[in-house]
């Protein structure tokens, strides 16, 4: 079911919702439990609340995803979570954001509504400025750079915590209005 907001959200999961740091695998390498990142739970479950799209654009494996975000009570507040294990891809490939698109009925006309929100300057930044969806860089971790390799790493938003991503929500929202009415 899609909301009656216009801008949809496609967020990561690592260092972005769970802080990657904290996770335990099993003897397959999968995900088995995880910390998430002070405010993640919080903004999930408020953009959910207010009526946002939530796609996940995540590379790795479902299982290890479906553990973490049950563990943590999130799991159903994703209208579709898009694993780079199921797509045989990893961001920045086109691939995943087009089936997250495509598993939520949008088309290429509606990349102008879509935010990524990520932690990775060359997977989840360069992947969606490619192809103009909008890139939104949560700069949290120390884990990964922060400064971009080159301008297809440069996002349009930078955040420094998840709880910033309501506010910035808020205004996308009111601007992509503003622009239909106008």
């Amino acid at each position: 079911m899609m909301s009656d907001k216009k801008l949809i959200l496609f967020l990561d999961s690592g260092d972005t919702i769970v802080d990657e740091s904290t996770e335990i695998r099993d003897e397959e390498g999968i995900v088995v439990s995880a910390d998430l990142i002070p405010g993640a739970a919080d903004m999930v479950k408020t953009l959910h609340e207010r009526g946002y799209t939530l796609a996940l654009v995540a590379d790795g494996d479902a299982q290890s995803f479906k553990n973490v975000f049950k563990q943590h009570g999130l799991y159903d507040y994703f209208t579709t979570m898009i694993y780079s294990e199921t797509i045989k891809a990893y961001k920045p490939s086109p691939r995943m954001f087009r089936a997250a698109a495509g598993a939520l009925e949008l088309s290429e006309a509606d990349f102008g509504r879509i935010v990524m929100v990520g932690n990775n300057l060359s997977r989840d930044v360069k992947g969606a400025n490619a192809l103009g969806i909008a890139s939104v860089f949560l700069s949290w971790t120390t884990r990964y750079p922060h400064e971009p390799a080159d301008d297809s790493e440069r996002p349009v938003h930078v955040i420094r915590e998840p709880l910033e991503l309501l506010e910035l929500a808020e205004r996308l929202e009111a601007e992509l209005r503003a622009a239909e009415s106008a």
